[in-house]
């Protein structure tokens, strides 16, 4: 399928006839057990590689496989996708097979708080130390490299200030040492950035966002370069990480339609953060597609496109007249994730999660996930929670 458009791949990827059976989605197969005809069947079926045979329901059945071989089908370069339970099971999955105890990984500073909690928990305890870098930083990134970095990890644009990052960059640097790339890509999925096609080894997914699209199942995913899957295979099976059939049905299901919604997504979205520049109560808009938006220049040359989270940060104000501007929305929830049909407002606080870069702003800090409601409608709902707002900031 290496020359069919992207709307034409998420429709067709992953439907092998076998899978399907003539079905036009592939049928829920549920497994724990899987039966054999004889001793020796089941001693050499488990003496062979397994990858796309049933073998024992956590190792997968053709309901998982459709949808991974869908996701590496959509990663021009890619070997192949495991899944997992959720986003961060696929990232701890991913960084625990390419380090060891001695490593030293390097992290964005801008990344998704559960990606630094597991650097300053679990990846500690095992003895591999972490440094944060600026995620602005591109090929400078080169002065941190030590003997002991084996692993850079990015995030591109961060989920909360949306730094772009110079992928590029930081992929050529990290291969002239030998130095292992890994992309939390869950913002742009590979429909909006090609990771593989940009030489990182391993494109991660948070699959309950854009992928399952409605909010109601956790999945995730990793897709590994050429070269780059056996180790993640062996650490997954290791650490018993499997994604219920169910989940990957849903997960399936939904990616049949997320170029559309994507589209949708980042127009909408767009058409919001132009407007919110122009607001009085607005300080500044942190969209990617904006050219102030740091590393705008790097989203111009490497993306398609855009989706549907962004944040803005407000002129002056408190916690209080920022919660006043949330409480009162009618179209925006107030939750966690995003990527789903709905739109959210949550607060965010930058400053809390920083390292090696100061987070400094005019006022809070408001993060939205821009669904697919009416974008109008969604302007004058935020219209009366910023008059709320300017009401409550005095």
């Amino acid at each position: 399928m290496s020359d069919e458009k992207d709307a034409t791949r998420v429709v067709q990827a992953g439907r092998r006839p076998e899978w399907t059976q003539g079905i036009v989605s592939p049928p829920v197969w549920r497994a724990s057990t899987i039966l054999y005809d004889s001793v020796a069947e089941l001693r050499a079926r488990g003496a062979a590689d397994t990858h796309h045979k049933l073998f024992y329901g956590r190792r997968g059945t053709p309901t998982q496989w459709s949808l991974a071989d869908a996701l590496t089908e959509l990663e021009p370069g890619a070997e192949a996708t495991l899944l997992y339970p959720s986003g961060v099971a696929a990232v701890a999955a991913a960084l625990l097979a390419v380090l060891e105890p001695g490593d030293e990984l390097l992290l964005a500073d801008s990344v998704y708080d559960p990606t630094r909690s597991l650097a300053g928990g679990l990846l500690k305890r095992f003895g591999i130390a972490t440094t944060f870098y600026d995620p602005l930083i591109g090929a400078g990134i080169a002065d941190l490299c030590t003997d002991r970095t084996k692993a850079i990890f990015l995030e591109s644009p961060g989920s909360l200030t949306f730094e772009v990052q110079d992928i590029p960059a930081i992929v050529a640097v990290a291969k002239a040492r030998g130095i292992t790339t890994l992309l939390d890509n869950t913002w742009a999925t590979p429909l909006l950035l090609p990771a593989i096609g940009m030489g990182v080894d391993y494109s991660i997914l948070a699959c309950t966002k854009y992928v399952v699209g409605h909010s109601d199942v956790m999945l995730g995913s990793v897709t590994a370069a050429q070269g780059q899957y056996d180790r993640l295979r062996a650490t997954t099976y290791q650490l018993g990480q499997t994604a219920s059939p169910d989940d990957a049905w849903l997960g399936a299901r939904g990616l049949r339609t997320m170029a559309v919604r994507l589209d949708q997504h980042g127009r909408s979205a767009l058409k919001i953060a132009e407007w919110l520049r122009t607001r009085p109560e607005v300080a500044r808009v942190l969209h990617p597609a904006l050219p102030d938006c740091p590393g705008h220049e790097a989203f111009v040359r490497d993306f398609r496109g855009a989706s549907g989270l962004f944040s803005f940060v407000l002129r002056g104000g408190s916690d209080a007249a920022r919660a006043a501007l949330i409480d009162g929305l009618r179209h925006f929830g107030i939750g966690y994730s995003w990527g789903g049909f709905e739109s959210l407002a949550i607060p965010v606080d930058p400053q809390r999660f920083r390292t090696v870069t100061r987070w400094e702003a005019e006022g809070p800090v408001v993060r939205l996930q821009i669904g697919l409601e009416d974008a109008d409608d969604l302007i004058d709902d935020l219209e009366a929670g910023l008059a709320r707002f300017a009401g409550a900031r005095g």
